[in-house]
């Protein structure tokens, strides 16, 4: 009898882990944003990716930071199947190994170049654009043009009124890297934008800030009248009612990819491979730029005059952005960070 009950303690163990197991197979794990975009695929792709696959999908909200810890503490056994991450974590997670190859089909086609990232195993699902972001009733009432580009940075009219975002954002660094290449340099060369910044920029600069509430505070409070900020930040100021006016600078905006790819490294579903195309079609991608501001990278992708107001939409746009090798900074930023600290926030 006691062996009896070993047998059935075990077979009862099975039984569970395999109906544990079935339970796993019917789900599709997905770590991306909150917010809007959680809002938004909730709404659409979820409903579509379930009805089409049989798959129900669990989404575990965070930043890019949280989903790339969580990939890196599940190495060797990631229980995600699909990672949500901006384009610069997105890079650190395909050089750790955390994504596989993603293969687009036809769909590929109709999505922007500057959207597919040359790793192969990820793309960007929407995009935004780092600019300046300014004041238009202050400028107007100081008969001050529109900035036009980075160098406008660097004039003493400015003094105590410009707001960047530090190197540990995400603009702030775009910021650096498009300063050097305006001075010569490069991410490979990264000395003429530390000069500009420590000799003619950082004089001028009221905050390095990197929230996004403050940010807001300091430009409707009139302490700051100048900032560098990303096209969909502007638009939500705008969208308050003050008198925000964003441009890309002739150097080119720099663009933000939010991005996304097929785990590697645990179940690899071929289901996740499904879920990507859907988000990439252009019903999808309408659905995600009207809720949460990010273009859309599909060029099908047709959104109303009155919801493409502060984005990069069309061709047009897109052509002003520029990508960035975020492989190199990535692999520099701890010391660029600890520079930044000793000679331009010092």
């Amino acid at each position: 009898m006691r062996h009896f009950g070993k047998t059935l303690s075990a077979s009862l163990a099975l039984v569970t882990m395999a109906g544990a197991a079935l339970a796993q197979d019917d789900v599709l794990y997905v770590a991306g944003p909150g917010g809007s975009i959680e809002q938004a695929l909730r709404d659409t792709v979820f409903p579509a990716f379930t009805e089409e696959t049989g798959l129900r999908v669990e989404y575990v909200a965070g930043n890019s930071t949280d989903t790339l810890a969580k990939l890196q503490a599940q190495a060797g056994n990631q229980q995600i199947d699909v990672a949500m991450i901006d384009d610069g974590p997105m890079a650190q997670a395909v050089a750790l190994g955390f994504c596989r190859d993603l293969d687009l089909g036809d769909i590929k086609d109709d999505i922007y170049d500057i959207a597919l990232f040359p790793d192969g195993k990820s793309v960007a699902y929407g995009l935004l654009g780092s600019g300046i972001v300014y004041n238009e009733e202050y400028f107007a009432d100081q008969g001050w043009d529109a900035p036009t580009s980075l160098e406008d940075l660097t004039d003493e009219k400015y003094a105590g009124k410009l707001v960047i975002p530090p190197l540990n954002n995400t603009y702030g660094v775009l910021t650096l890297v498009q300063v050097a290449k305006m001075r010569g340099g490069s991410e490979t060369d990264i000395e003429p934008g530390f000069a500009a910044f420590t000799d003619e920029i950082a004089p001028n600069v009221l905050a390095f800030e990197p929230s996004p509430g403050k940010m807001t505070e300091l430009l409707q409070s009139g302490q700051a009248v100048v900032a560098i900020w990303g096209s969909s930040r502007a638009k939500a100021l705008a969208d308050t009612g003050f008198p925000a006016a964003f441009v890309y600078p002739k150097e080119g905006g720099a663009v933000i990819g939010t991005g996304i790819c097929p785990v590697a490294g645990g179940a690899e579903k071929p289901e996740a491979l499904t879920f990507i195309d859907r988000i990439l079609e252009p019903e999808m991608q309408v659905a995600i730029a009207k809720t949460s501001g990010l273009a859309p990278v599909n060029r099908k992708a047709e959104l109303a005059p009155e919801f493409q107001v502060g984005m990069p939409y069309g061709e047009e746009q897109i052509n002003q952005l520029v990508s960035v090798d975020w492989p190199t900074i990535n692999e520099k930023r701890a010391e660029w960070n600890a520079r930044w600290t000793r000679e331009v926030e010092r």
